[in-house]
């Protein structure tokens, strides 16, 4: 199993699990491999650190030196190598988890009208139809127009990584 990091086009961070790297290039190549943010294709490989499992070292019964004072642990492998590689900070890291998570309960607590959600809108709006959390697409146009009659619109874009279950 490769463990990836990645980023989009707009510099979101995020990790891909791949079975290896022709698996990987082949998802790639075929636009599968998409920002859970965003839902940008445009992804590249970044810099990562290496995965050093110590306990097992010591489990065999090696030792590792103890660090002196001011030295990097082992498993920072100088991430700031590659331009635009910089690893998420922890801040970064929980908006990313606090905004898939919004967007998934907001996928599991709607129903997908799909272009029909200017007309369903309107007829909530007016009594005609029960109200209910609903989602779709609408027209920069008719989301104006929506506005402009007092009904309530949020443009949200969903990945669609978000609509799916995880495997």
């Amino acid at each position: 199993m490769k463990v990836l990091d990645l980023r989009c086009t707009h510099d979101h961070g995020f990790e891909g699990w791949f079975a290896s790297e022709a698996d990987f290039q082949d998802q790639l190549v075929r636009g599968l491999v998409q920002c859970p943010l965003c839902g940008d294709a445009g992804v590249r490989k970044v810099l990562s650190a290496p995965r050093l499992n110590l306990r097992s070292a010591e489990a065999a019964g090696e030792s590792r030196s103890p660090a002196a004072p001011g030295d990097e642990p082992a498993t920072a492998a100088t991430p700031h190598a590659q331009e635009g590689s910089m690893p998420l900070d922890a801040p970064a890291r929980a908006l990313q988890a606090a905004w898939l998570l919004f967007a998934r309960r907001v996928v599991a607590q709607t129903e997908d009208v799909g272009t029909r959600f200017a007309a369903e809108a309107r007829r909530m709006h007016h009594g005609e139809t029960e109200e209910r959390g609903i989602r779709g697409q609408a027209t920069p146009q008719e989301a104006a127009q929506l506005l402009e009659e007092g009904i309530t619109v949020l443009p949200l874009l969903l990945p669609e990584a978000v609509k799916e279950p995880l495997q």
